[in-house]
């Protein structure tokens, strides 16, 4: 684009904080705005809000307008995610007001799209890149005020009575102090923080909220304290119902920096903003003068970035790990005070973030299971990762619109939230329970026993929403108890009909398994048929968790070979030993020094290395691909945390390993 040539903005949302923005592409110097997209486009007065600009009836028609380079989202917090996702496919470039997303979850799909699609996307705090911001940072890090120490920040005010049909009130648009105005103080600790250590912002070690709900359910007045490394403690505020002074706090070892309404900087449409500084009894006013408007900023941070090819914001305005950072904060904010939306549950969240319908896809390729009468996607999904049904939906969503079928949940998983989520995740989605090939777990350490099977099932299928699993696994083994008083129990569910295809151990010995398999045959019982220990590239030296097994070692994969008993291998990429995570003058990361590090294991790290540089891949794409291509049937177990993490493993399964390449890797 043009150095010279106008962005030319669309803005869907005709409320006040878009009429705000208008003010500021009009005193910029690098935007223009064109349209304004509305459901109403009738309303009295509405184009005199907005002069110049066509009003568009309906925002998927400003989407396709060909005259709109970039588009500010201005609906109501729940809308953000899935307008600026539609914004992002349709090759907008979008600035989405704060917060840019409800979690930091959906705020990391956000900016994912936008780089798959090469567009800019950026968050709307306009105080970021104002002059005053910029001054108070080069205060910190002059030293003005000796070491930081500690912050304190509010952002409250108050609406004087509960106004249920107003959106700051309202449950269901995530009304509340916390996301409206809470990001403010929160994103300004976490500036001055990084400040002090000479980076643009750091995230905090702890966080530790207090607040009170009020009549529906939303945060009228919250408070955190948050710890930063190196010592520095922040402690923020909001309200809604509750006025408060405001002012920025910036403690040090030799003074402090006081700052009234610092989001407010010099004034919405200019003036003169005032930075207090004391150092013992002296107190100097720094005066911020500034004719610009204050959105009049924003507009052309986004417009110079959008200008020079950049997709985010550079520091001080938020980037994207700043501004998914920012979220993390609020999300450990709101759990602290148990607010949870009623658009976050399954019964209101029941399309995926687009706003979309989730049907199944048939990208990622399937195989037959000895046992299991359904195709199966030739990985399967686990997430016992995820806070909630919100966060986990995400991936949940996008592994089945890509074609993934096989979920792996267990009794144990987050006390039965895993079990709870997928059950609300396929009942909610309406997904045909005969497309699912569902893997339960029981029987885990310390209750070991043949007896907990069937009431750990009872419990299992209730959170599942459902009355079978497809395969099942006994989660641990106890080698005190006869192998074959375990065989028998499986044996009941499965002529219950609650196994309806296969079971078997995880983490079980070759040992054990060959017993049990000897024992069903002379007893006339159903047989375990599957494994789900660990299997890698990189042999697992030190279990992970007590009780775990590898069978990644020769004498396993000769045995995995000879009875082609299907392993659902855990850990299958080696738990980052692939990535640049770990090296062999890397220490930081105890759980994989432990667990793998090794010549051997690094060896293969060398040749997964080699590999990928020479197919223009990853090395943890290869670690994948080599799971795969075993002689024997192993179907990998990934974890993503995030949509970009799944889309990137499931970029591994179109690597076609040859057997000489395996051994190769092996060697």
């Amino acid at each position: 684009m043009s150095s010279d040539q106008p962005i030319r903005w669309g803005i869907i949302g005709p409320g006040t904080i878009a009429r705000t923005f208008a003010d500021g592409i009009a005193h910029s110097r690098t935007g223009k705005l064109v349209a304004i997209a509305t459901r109403n486009p009738d309303k009295p007065g509405l184009a005199d809000n907005f002069p110049g600009a066509r009003v568009v009836k309906g925002y998927e028609a400003l989407l396709d307008d060909s005259e709109i380079d970039a588009v500010y989202i201005a609906v109501p917090h729940t809308g953000h995610a899935e307008w600026a996702i539609k914004a992002i496919r349709a090759r907008k470039h979008v600035l989405v007001e704060k917060p840019v997303a409800l979690t930091a979850f959906d705020a990391e799909a956000i900016y994912h799209e936008a780089k798959k699609a090469g567009v800019f996307a950026g968050e709307a705090f306009m105080y970021r890149v104002h002059p005053q911001t910029a001054k108070i940072v080069e205060l910190v890090t002059s030293g003005a005020i000796g070491t930081v120490r500690i912050i304190r920040s509010s952002f409250g005010f108050n609406m004087g009575t509960f106004r249920p049909e107003h959106r700051l009130f309202a449950n269901e648009t995530a009304g509340g102090g916390i996301l409206d105005v809470g990001g403010y103080p929160v994103s300004m600790a976490r500036l001055i923080a990084g400040a002090a250590e000479g980076k643009p912002f750091v995230e905090p070690e702890k966080v530790a909220g207090v607040g009170h709900l009020g009549h529906s359910g939303v945060d009228e007045w919250a408070s955190a304290v948050l710890k930063f490394p190196g010592g520095i403690i922040a402690e923020v505020s909001c309200s809604i119902m509750a006025n408060q002074d405001n002012t920025l706090r910036i403690i040090g070892s030799e003074g402090r920096i006081e700052v009234k309404d610092f989001w407010f900087a010099s004034g919405h449409k200019g003036g003169v903003g005032k930075i207090e500084l004391f150092k013992g009894n002296e107190q100097q006013t720094i005066e911020i003068k500034e004719e610009r408007w204050l959105y009049s900023f924003e507009v052309d941070a986004a417009g110079d970035s959008i200008r020079a090819g950049q997709k985010e914001f550079a520091a001080p305005g938020m980037g994207w790990a700043d501004s998914i950072g920012n979220l993390r904060v609020l999300d450990q904010w709101r759990a602290s005070i148990g607010l949870e939306y009623s658009v976050e549950k399954a019964d209101k969240r029941t399309r995926n973030l687009a706003g979309d319908t989730v049907s199944y896809g048939n990208s990622i390729p399937k195989r037959t299971i000895p046992g299991i009468s359904k195709p199966a996607s030739a990985v399967t999904l686990g997430f016992e990762f995820f806070p909630n049904f919100a966060a986990a939906s995400l991936t949940l969503d996008a592994f089945y619109e890509a074609g993934g079928n096989v979920f792996d949940t267990a009794f144990v998983y987050g006390g039965g939230k895993t079990e709870s989520i997928f059950g609300d995740w396929h009942t909610s989605r309406n997904v045909p329970r005969e497309e699912i090939v569902l893997i339960g777990k029981g029987a885990h350490s310390p209750l070991v026993y043949p007896d907990i099977i069937a009431k750990q099932l009872d419990q299992s299928l209730n959170r599942l929403k459902t009355d079978y699993v497809d395969i099942y696994f006994m989660h641990r083994d106890n080698p005190d108890i006869p192998v074959g008083e375990f065989v028998d129990a499986m044996d009941a569910e499965v002529k219950r009909g609650r196994i309806r295809g296969i079971f078997g151990g995880s983490n079980w010995t070759r040992e054990r398994m060959d017993e049990a398999a000897a024992y069903a045959a002379k007893n006339g019982k159903a047989a375990p048929a599957a494994l789900s220990n660990n299997f890698s590239l990189a042999e697992m030296l030190d279990p992970i968790w007590a009780g775990c097994v590898t069978s990644s070692t020769d004498e396993w994969k000769t045995w995995l070979n000879e009875r082609q008993v299907p392993n659902f291998a855990w850990s299958s990429q080696g738990r980052g030993f692939f990535t640049d995570r770990a090296g062999r003058d890397k220490h930081d990361d105890e759980e994989i020094v432990r667990c793998w590090y090794s010549d051997r294991n690094f060896d293969r790290r060398d040749r997964a290395i080699e590999l990928a540089a020479k197919l223009g891949r990853s090395p943890i794409h290869i670690a994948l691909a080599y799971v795969i291509a075993q002689p024997f049937p192993v179907i990998p177990l990934i974890g993503p945390r995030t949509i970009a993490e799944l889309e990137d493993s499931l970029s591994a399964l179109d690597i076609k390993l040859t057997p000489e390449q395996v051994k190769w890797l092996e060697a």
